[in-house]
């Protein structure tokens, strides 16, 4: 019998892991961490200038980083992506489905920027999941990621903002799709289970980005740890769920968000 805790069972060392976005507020933390498991890392995105600073920084530090454009929104930029990858790396083991274009602030914004956002963020997640995970479906291995919200399980809290700058700012695109990633990842956690590719979301918090001092108190009161996420929060997670220590786990999304939805 294998050794189930070994800490080898956590590991990613060689494996080839594809992360869109990268040079954003979780992004950046998220390449960090996984370009020191010693994965072969991924990155891709519209604005590729950024991540090719990423991937710079990271290859200085001893990691093998690459950064590849992408709209995720466009087929034909996905299956560009795909033919790139299979080229250079041959396989893809993991998926992290982190990129998201932000449009919309109010509900009474124009419709094209819902039409642009669900165009990125609901057509976008659509397409780069069953083109990679049909190669993954060949291995008959794989696993993805993909990076929810909160705001995917619960409404807005309009109180928070009350007297900041951001009060009355609310997306409502941002509820939509994230709500629908949550079962968007069981949907296909159904569908790839039978062939061994693993499919997960994990829904952080909020994320500190100097808010304002009483979004900050009032944020805090709600949360169980008593403050916001930094980068370094969202690694663990999404490396366990990547790795062949959380093998018998599909279809979940966890909730990453020191207990804010917990209260």
């Amino acid at each position: 019998m294998s050794n189930t805790t070994s800490p080898q069972r956590f590991s990613l060392q060689g494996k080839v892991i594809l992360l869109t976005g990268g040079a954003g507020q979780y992004g950046r933390g998220l390449a960090r961490d996984l370009a020191e498991t010693g994965c072969r890392l991924i990155l891709a995105s519209r604005d590729k200038s950024k991540l090719e600073v990423v991937a710079a920084e990271e290859r200085a530090r001893g990691y093998d980083v690459t950064a590849y454009a992408l709209d995720q929104g466009d087929e034909a930029s996905v299956l560009a992506l795909r033919d790139q990858v299979v080229k250079s790396h041959g396989r893809v083991d993991g998926l992290v489905n982190n990129a998201v274009l932000r449009t919309m602030k109010y509900a009474t914004d124009p419709i094209e920027k819902w039409r642009e956002s669900m165009r990125v963020n609901a057509d976008g997640i659509l397409l780069v999941t069953r083109t990679f995970g049909e190669i993954m479906l060949k291995q008959k291995s794989g696993s993805i990621v993909n990076i929810g919200s909160i705001m995917g399980v619960i409404g807005p809290s309009m109180m928070l903002y009350e007297g900041t700058p951001s009060e009355g700012i609310m997306p409502p695109d941002y509820f939509f799709h994230k709500g629908g990633m949550v079962n968007l990842t069981r949907y296909f956690g159904s569908m790839y289970g039978p062939a061994n590719v693993r499919v997960n979301c994990i829904s952080p918090g909020g994320f500190y980005s100097n808010q304002h001092p009483l979004f900050l108190e009032r944020y805090y009161k709600k949360t169980m740890l008593g403050r916001m996420a930094n980068e370094s929060d969202l690694g663990g997670s999404v490396i366990f769920l990547l790795s062949d220590a959380s093998l018998y786990i599909t279809g979940t999304n966890l909730m990453v968000d020191g207990g804010y939805t917990a209260i």
